[in-house]
């Protein structure tokens, strides 16, 4: 099992720019596929970015051109920077690990989230 933890949420105003953090425990996380999640209250959660094991990245349509997944494996870490946000993009952000099942990511293991506010 992975254990995940994020860091880097906080408040930004409309048009900033945060990046989060996701350390992992395990050095399987530095093969494995991972993805961000965000849920946002009232809202169904949401597949944000995810990266294969080759590095190939998917996004949502909604945050396509201005969110970037990332790896550091020396460190373990995963990244997610977020550009130009905007108020719909405030939610808890989730770090998992997980699997691709016929192209569609799957997670399995689950970071404690990180609270991102978009608000002026």
């Amino acid at each position: 099992q992975v254990q995940l933890v994020e860091s880097g949420g906080g408040l930004v105003q409309p048009g900033g720019s945060l990046r989060l953090s996701c350390a992992a425990s395990g050095s399987i996380f530095s093969i494995a596929p991972m993805g961000w999640y965000r849920q946002a209250p009232g809202k169904q959660r949401e597949l944000v970015a995810s990266i294969t094991t080759g590095g190939r990245t998917n996004y949502a349509d909604s945050v396509k051109g201005r969110f970037t997944i990332s790896r550091d494996n020396a460190k373990n870490t995963r990244y997610l920077q977020m550009n130009n946000l905007k108020p719909e993009d405030a939610a808890v952000y989730y770090c998992t690990a997980g699997i691709y099942i016929s192209n569609t990511y799957a997670a399995n293991d689950w970071g404690q989230g990180t609270q991102v506010t978009v608000s002026s």
